[in-house]
């Protein structure tokens, strides 16, 4: 069955947000939604999220997931925004328990948070199946970038988060805390194992360094052929002493220290002080 994917592209973040659905069952899923957020001024806001809410309600469609493919340093995830306003569930890979045991800690967090996953509806296992309306739909984990990536095959389509880049951009990084070069080697094997006519829908693009337009669809076999990283059959050892030496030059993202710890809430802030304030906390050297 072909999948109907309508993606919104946000320039500022370059992240692809991809909306899944059934257009006979009129039902959807959100996959890596973004919360506006204007970090010098400590400001947020839901332009791009709104896009998406707006396409929702004018094709009449039902969300039945708000899905997570990873917890995400480059963006503030909208999940707990298109909920509120469209409901459905929030889902995202089971090792996410891995990632909050780990920036709880960072944080100082404490008592305050219980790093459990259950600030979402669901922690899908590895292989585990589900459906949006008639589309069957089933989870890879693909840990590596981080220990909660996840892969979702839903058709013909298959979203895989940061893993993969377009083939002249390469793959994720593999430096932050719980990430694996060796792993994310393996994880990528297993996407490349889907058959070669599969669409993989990406989560950002760079225009691979202004030489082209942003993009977010490839095919596994693309990807297989002229990946420049992990493509035409490149070793598991050549890959991690690249993807390793790779990582050791390269800067955190700008939004690192805030979307963290938002985004392993699944969109929702940090719970307000006596005054009903809510801030977000900047751990220092932490990285």
């Amino acid at each position: 069955m072909n999948t109907s994917i309508k993606t919104f592209f946000d320039n500022e973040t370059n992240n692809a947000t991809h909306v899944v659905f059934d257009e006979n069952a009129k039902s959807c899923a959100v996959i890596d939604s973004v919360l506006n957020f204007d970090f010098a001024a400590g400001k947020t806001s839901t332009e791009a999220a709104d896009a998406v809410i707006d396409f929702i309600g004018g094709a009449e469609l039902t969300v039945e997931w708000i899905l997570e493919t990873h917890i995400h340093a480059d963006h503030l995830t909208a999940a707990a925004h298109l909920k509120d306003r469209l409901g459905g569930k929030t889902g995202i890979g089971a090792g996410v328990v891995d990632v909050q045991k780990t920036f709880s800690q960072i944080y100082g967090l404490g008592d305050e948070f219980t790093p459990d996953g259950s600030q979402f509806d669901h922690l899908f296992a590895d292989g585990e199946s589900f459906k949006i309306g008639d589309l069957d739909a089933r989870v890879i984990h693909t840990p590596g970038h981080t220990p909660a990536c996840a892969t979702y095959v839903i058709g013909d389509a298959a979203f895989t988060g940061d893993t993969f880049f377009m083939p002249d951009s390469g793959t994720a990084r593999c430096d932050f805390p719980g990430g694996s070069a060796d792993d994310l080697y393996s994880s990528l094997q297993k996407i490349l194992d889907l058959p070669p006519e599969t669409r993989l829908f990406l989560n950002h693009d760079y225009g691979c360094g202004g030489s082209r337009d942003c993009s977010w669809e490839t095919t596994v076999a693309e990807q297989r052929d002229a990946n420049i990283h992990v493509g035409a059959g490149k070793p598991a050892e050549e890959f991690i002493e690249m993807r390793t030496g790779r990582d050791a030059t390269l800067s955190m993202p700008r939004l690192v220290l805030p979307a963290i710890q938002v985004n392993m809430r699944a969109g929702q802030m940090p719970p307000p002080d006596a005054d009903g304030n809510r801030f977000l906390k900047i751990p220092l050297n932490a990285f």
